[in-house]
């Protein structure tokens, strides 16, 4: 039978046990007694979404005024409290870092020159590197500020303009690369490009659905303006370290690279050597970017428990006050520890990659070889990015149930092994529009980075061996900042698909003429919900 939205009436939401019994009667005499989460007939010959019964763990949440009370947890409830300990280690160890090289920094300013042309320093990165990355973090923020209010006012245009000028954009940039004969930058931008072009023209029919879903974020986003403000403390905050960041990364080279006109080498700290600078370099790195998903990941759990009050309590008298505030709260107690061991992996993930641009960058001259680790620099990215896609859908059961990160990780991997591709493929169109902006972003950071040592033409830089290291920084950065500033999107369209998948009765009850019937246009599989819980 042919999904209709006529024969679904709104569940009694929760159903009584003679309804269960009911149900269960029905069920076992169907199915043999084997729940699967189906659809059910009534006399009448309509049809209601599965209200989950057998599984008689779950517990949907409750009408409360008290957030953790509408949203309990089972206990124990600080789960993986061994990767906060391990995080606060890499923080403080990070922060002892910082001390000695923007110390070092300090004590050789007179060195360094004072501004952008005046550059006495030739034997490693400085002042005017600074200064670039000043300007790098105001492009960053504006181009990301001003890409919220444009998906808050053009949702569904959005998507287009996004696709099209990352296409046009890239393509562009790699024409140029090739033209100043920055063969191995071109490359990587015309491979950025194509893949983008592919993604847009193969999903492009899906945009309806895509947009309705966007819009909805948006509108939640309106009703919870709390989201913005979390967005905008997240914006503060990542780009407060991108900037230390920066400056710890440069610090880095002043203090501990072995030169004879480097003054750094007499500062407290330790003294110079090759072998000192690469160790606390691969520490810096690591702990930046393990810090930074961090950040985007208390970001994303705490936006997540907003969409999660709307979809569940948007329409009871009892709703959470303050579900932002609660929600954050959550994030930094309960749930850090598994906060803290997911984005453990893709900071490993991330530093491999960016060890492996050190590699290509200083010790592969042949041109077989560098477009082998390009090749392995975009496979790697490619897993970078699946693995933090399947983050953003455990975070969401994180946020939600308050569950250990591998439960969470469980329920993340019966969604997509029971929801399959076909809706899910609306949400990467929507991830991958936001994406494609942030390297919008990036790109042109990247690409004001190179001219603006182009033009300087700092004395570090006169070789042109510091091109490729500070535009892949710049990059970096810059698409870690324009991520987190888009994450509240990001992390509602999940959020609804988590919520959508476990318990589409709810938003039939609560919004069935204004949402529901409109995704069950585009989307007929809607009724069909996932009952699993770990």
């Amino acid at each position: 039978m042919s999904y209709n939205n006529n024969n679904y009436p709104p569940p009694n939401y929760p159903p009584s046990n003679q309804q269960q019994q009911q149900h269960y009667g029905q069920y076992d005499g169907q199915y043999g007694g084997q729940h699967q989460g189906h659809n059910y007939s009534n006399d009448d010959g309509t049809y209601v979404v599965n209200p989950d019964l057998e599984n008689t763990k779950y517990e949907k949440p409750h009408p409360s005024q008290n957030f953790d009370e509408s949203f309990k947890i089972e206990k124990p409830r600080f789960n993986d409290w061994p990767f906060t300990i391990f995080f606060i280690l890499t923080l403080a160890g990070f922060i002892a870092v910082a001390g000695i090289t923007v110390n070092a920094l300090r004590a050789t300013y007179g060195d360094q020159g004072s501004g952008i042309y005046d550059d006495d320093s030739s034997f490693t990165m400085n002042r005017n590197t600074v200064i670039l990355f000043a300007f790098v973090l105001v492009i960053s923020l504006v181009l990301s500020a001003l890409g919220i209010l444009f998906v808050r006012a053009f949702a569904k245009t959005f998507i287009y303009v996004a696709c099209i000028l990352n296409v046009v954009l890239s393509i562009g940039t790699a024409i140029f690369y090739f033209v100043e004969h920055y063969y191995s930058a071109a490359i990587v931008f015309l491979i950025f490009g194509l893949f983008a072009a592919w993604c847009y023209w193969s999903s492009r029919r899906r945009i309806p659905l895509s947009a309705t879903i966007l819009r909805i974020v948006i509108d939640v986003m309106k009703s919870y303006p709390s989201t913005l403000v979390i967005s905008f403390i997240g914006l503060v905050v990542s780009a407060g370290f991108g900037a230390l960041f920066s400056v710890v990364i440069i610090g880095t080279y002043v203090k501990y690279k072995p030169n004879a006109s480097n003054t750094g080498c007499e500062v407290g700290g330790g003294s110079c050597s090759q072998g000192k600078l690469v160790g606390v370099l691969v520490f810096v790195f690591f702990a930046g970017y393990y810090i930074s998903e961090v950040i985007k990941n208390v970001i994303h759990v705490s936006i997540s428990g907003v969409y999660a009050t709307w979809f569940y309590l948007s329409n009871t008298q009892d709703a959470p006050r303050h579900p932002a505030l609660s929600s954050f709260k959550r994030a930094m107690t309960y749930c850090f520890g598994s906060i803290c061991f997911g984005s453990l992996i893709v900071a490993f993930i991330q530093l491999i990659r960016q060890l492996l641009n050190i590699v290509r960058q200083n010790f592969v001259d042949s041109w077989g070889g560098q477009c082998a680790m390009i090749i392995v620099d975009f496979i790697i990215g490619f897993i970078n990015w699946l693995v933090q896609y399947f983050n953003k859908y455990a975070f969401s059961y994180v946020a939600i149930w308050g569950k250990s990160y591998i439960a969470s990780a469980k329920d993340a991997f019966d969604l997509f092994r029971f929801k399959g591709m076909d809706v899910l493929v609306n949400d990467m169109f929507i991830s991958t529009s936001l994406n494609f902006y942030a390297l919008f972003v990036a790109y042109l950071s990247s690409l004001f980075a190179y001219l603006y040592l182009k033009f300087t033409r700092p004395g570090y830089n006169s070789n042109g061996d510091y091109y490729a290291p500070v535009v892949a920084f710049t990059f970096l950065i810059s698409m870690q900042i324009s991520s987190i500033t888009l994450n509240v999107i990001n992390s509602g369209v999940a959020t609804f698909f988590v919520c959508l998948a476990k318990d589409p009765e709810i938003l039939q009850m609560s919004h069935r003429e204004e949402l529901f019937n409109e995704i069950q246009h585009h989307y007929p599989q809607v009724y069909e919900k996932i009952t699993t819980h770990h």
